[in-house]
């Protein structure tokens, strides 16, 4: 089976006018690398992955394809997938990469290891994620798309969370304490796009689950680390399979896929946990950076497992019979 590897950030999807952040390419090749070596202990795979000539080659046995113009990313990326059975990419929602990118694989007839382009999309937006959610009964913290807020602010007398509708990780997420702080932020630039959610009270944590036609294995609950300073949230890693598996958590899980139910192999649900339980920040419907320490946490290996729900019919994978925690930390 041949199999086309893309991760964004590393793999020719940064723009060729500025250098790529240290940071995002740290944590994309964290992410690239956990992947590859799961991959390539499967019987008869064979990987190809795309890079951009501006970072170090890859020590790994694959086929790499350097990426020296990024303006020729798209149309290099289709052809590969034409060439490939399946084709993985770890992709932001960011202005719609990944489900571009989700949509082209589909268009060229080849098996995306990844959720469907459908499901991306829904996921894609913080607001319609919440919405899809909400409607199937499930607890989920509320969004305000900024074009519905009143100038003052939504409603409520609490802490606001603002941030990017399409979002990933803590990027351009803020605090905004009071009716200062909100005039503030909107005069800095412009907002169109951004939604807003109350301040959650309770332990940032996530889930991290294999999902296909409905259903859901959840494999580890991650508690993450995310700071704030000067009103600015950062994520900077957490503990894989630091936090137990709870009924309560389980169950979110299997309610999640059921309500998206074209969510499929590696999928990420951010949380917070409170003294009530659980409630929903996000779905990421792709491979997170959580993925790195799965392997480690649960002795899977996770890439395997997806290939196997790529079956018809789909394998399970295995029940996780131990979890081990794994310190994971993005700072360099």
């Amino acid at each position: 089976m041949r199999i086309l590897v893309v991760e964004f950030v590393t793999g020719g999807g940064m723009p060729s006018d500025a250098a790529i952040p240290a940071s995002l390419a740290r944590e994309g090749d964290l992410m690239l690398h956990a992947l590859l070596a799961d991959l390539l202990e499967v019987p008869g795979v064979e990987v190809a992955v795309t890079r951009d000539a501006r970072l170090p080659p890859l020590t790994v046995p694959v086929h790499s394809i350097t990426i020296t113009d990024p303006r020729e990313s798209w149309s290099l990326w289709e052809d590969l997938a034409r060439q490939a059975d399946g084709v993985w990419p770890i992709a932001p929602e960011t202005d719609g990469a990944l489900e571009r990118f989700s949509r082209m694989v589909e268009a060229s007839g080849r098996r995306v290891l990844n959720s469907g382009a459908d499901a991306v999309a829904v996921t894609s937006s913080k607001a319609a994620t919440a919405a899809v959610l909400s409607a199937a009964g499930l607890p989920v913290v509320p969004v305000w798309r900024l074009g519905a807020v009143a100038a003052d602010g939504p409603p409520g007398n609490g802490p606001l969370v603002v941030k990017p509708d399409d979002g990933a990780g803590c990027i351009d997420t803020r605090l905004i304490r009071d009716h200062a702080d909100w005039r503030g932020w909107l005069a800095e630039a412009d907002r169109s796009g951004f939604v807003v959610q109350p301040l959650q009270p309770g332990t940032p944590a996530s889930l991290s689950m294999l999902c296909c036609d409905g259903r859901a294995w959840p494999l580890t609950a991650n508690r993450q680390t995310v700071s704030l300073s000067g009103g600015r949230f950062s994520y900077s890693g957490g503990i894989v399979g630091g936090m137990a598996l709870s009924p309560a958590l389980t169950d979110l899980a299997r309610r999640v896929a059921a309500a998206l139910p074209g969510l499929f192999g590696c999928v990420g649900v951010d949380v917070i946990v409170g003294p009530d339980g659980p409630t929903i920040i996000e779905v990421n419907p792709r491979l997170t950076t959580s993925f790195v320490g799965v392997r480690r946490a649960t002795g899977l290996n996770v890439a395997a497992a997806v290939l196997d729900l790529s079956r018809d019919p789909p394998v399970p994978p295995p029940p996780v019979a131990r979890i081990e925690p794994v310190l994971l930390t993005l700072e360099g």
